[in-house]
């Protein structure tokens, strides 16, 4: 059967734009095609595959650690990166490596599903915590300091736990699941904070290259909707929680202003993406320096200083 355009249709529905075989379950939020499920399972795999093998992330015999929070693009980025590893030989040891920040009614319960994806996935899992680690919960951290500027202080802290499991882990690189829209937001929130070092980085697959473990995100050409649509079809075990303390969030600001573009053009996070890694930095402009920290050496900024002065 056939439509007035002179595209196939099947009783009850459109076929599938790609094997024109089975009806379609899905419009693609990144190219607007129609396709079926198993046919979404295939190109949203090999594109992930594409961006390893073409960026060159990982090498044979190598320990990675996926940073696992338990939430829908680390589930998704521990499944497929354990599938791709087994169907494409890549020769890697995974982990799962998570951050307990110490939130009440959040992080405890995320943990939980991390911990069914140790056995779900069969992923050794290593959890580091900020109470261990600082002597500090991140609810004690906002009760001493507030809802204001919370986010950042944790953003330093979590950073640092994750070198530092990485270090116990003795892994080579930390794959961690953000995507093409996480990508877009930090772009948008860089140029409007006018963060000109970080804006020179934010688009980088690799960061982290002259430090200890460096990090690399698969994920980065992957929309967010496609991430969920693939956890929904695949019926993976996540934790959809947000976070008690981000609503209040700056990025959060960006995130709906990227949602208003896609909608108007699909591919407004790719365009965003592209003008961040096109972005050149004059020579004459004056970069700021990344410090490292007095007490525990790790790099740093003005939060881990701040701390030192209050004795955590």
């Amino acid at each position: 059967m056939e439509d007035n355009d002179g595209k196939q249709k099947k009783a009850g529905g459109r076929l599938c734009s790609i094997c024109t075989q089975r009806k379609a379950a899905l419009k693609r939020p990144k190219t607007l095609e129609q396709i079926c499920r198993e046919c979404f399972f295939d190109v949203f795999e090999e594109e992930i595959h594409k961006v390893i093998i073409d960026n060159q992330l990982f090498k044979s015999g190598e320990r990675i650690a996926i940073g696992a929070s338990g939430g829908k693009d680390s589930t998704v980025l521990a499944y497929v990166l354990s599938e791709l590893n087994r169907r494409h030989n890549y020769g890697l040891d995974l982990f799962l490596l998570s951050v307990d920040e110490g939130i009440t009614g959040y992080r405890d319960d995320s943990l939980e599903t991390v911990k069914r994806n140790e056995v779900q996935y069969g992923l050794p899992l290593k959890v580091v915590s900020y109470k261990d680690l600082y002597g500090w919960t991140m609810d004690e951290i906002v009760k001493m300091i507030g809802l204001k500027n919370n986010c950042t202080f944790c953003g330093v802290f979590r950073r640092q736990a994750l070198d530092r499991g990485a270090a116990l882990l003795k892994v080579d690189k930390v794959a961690t699941g953000h995507n093409a829209d996480d990508i877009a937001e930090t772009v948008l929130l860089n140029i409007l904070r006018g963060d000109i070092a970080r804006l020179g980085r934010c688009t980088s697959i690799i960061t982290g290259e002259d430090g200890p473990i460096p990090r690399c995100k698969p994920f980065k050409y992957t929309y967010e909707k496609e991430i969920v649509m693939y956890a929904y079809f695949k019926k993976l075990d996540y934790f959809s929680t947000e976070c008690i303390y981000s609503p209040n969030a700056y990025r959060g600001f960006a995130r709906e202003f990227i949602k208003d573009l896609e909608r108007i053009r699909p591919r407004a996070i790719l365009d965003i993406i592209k003008s961040g890694e096109d972005f050149r930095i004059s020579t004459t402009t004056k970069m700021p320096e990344q410090g490292t920290c007095e007490r525990c050496g790790y790099i740093s900024s003005q939060v881990c200083y701040i701390f030192s002065c209050l004795h955590i």
